[in-house]
């Protein structure tokens, strides 16, 4: 596609390969309704978009809608529902999907709160590289909670965040 294509035509374009069941340009008309890139920003338009693509497993799209669900954008408000989204897309190996997962269940969120299933899912997150699961995995260690405390294990996975360039385990591994 070229850039010099107008959003509109984009969207068109898009459209024209949605309706012929593409699931990745249902997921670009979700994408462009969310920002309201040549259409009216819609959240409800955007949601129905990336339902349609997520049901021809596009879990791009699957991840979309549980963000959808955590902050209510389109959808009520439903930690459960955002959970089952994010729990789709980690079982197909999505690294950020398994972070979001461990934020969940570290905060209690559409489950039942535990440390011990934060961690493992955070370290499942930072074994496929996602960075913010290696932070959160290092803050885990420091703290002890839900794994035995290690100042070395919290500093090995902040190190490994940092050299990834995550902010966060930048931030913290001065902190440490």
């Amino acid at each position: 596609m070229s850039d010099s294509r107008s959003e509109e035509e984009m969207v068109a374009l898009y459209r024209a390969r949605a309706d012929a069941g593409d699931a990745g340009a249902m997921f670009s008309l979700g994408v462009m309704y969310a920002k309201g890139h040549g259409v009216e920003q819609s959240n409800i338009e955007a949601f129905r978009w990336y339902r349609a693509a997520a049901e021809s497993a596009n879990t791009d799209a699957m991840f979309n809608i549980g963000l959808m669900y955590v902050e209510g954008r389109g959808v009520e408000q439903s930690d459960v529902e955002a959970l089952r989204c994010f729990r789709a897309c980690a079982d197909v190996g999505d690294g950020i999907a398994m972070c979001n997962v461990g934020m969940m269940y570290a905060s209690g969120r559409g489950v039942e709160r535990s440390a011990v299933e934060a961690v493992r899912w955070y370290r499942s997150g930072a074994e496929t590289g996602d960075t913010a699961s290696m932070s959160n995995l290092s803050l885990m260690y420091k703290n002890g909670d839900g794994v035995e405390q290690s100042d070395l294990e919290s500093v090995r996975w902040c190190q490994a965040g940092a050299e990834a360039g995550n902010a966060d385990a930048m931030f913290n591994l001065g902190v440490i």
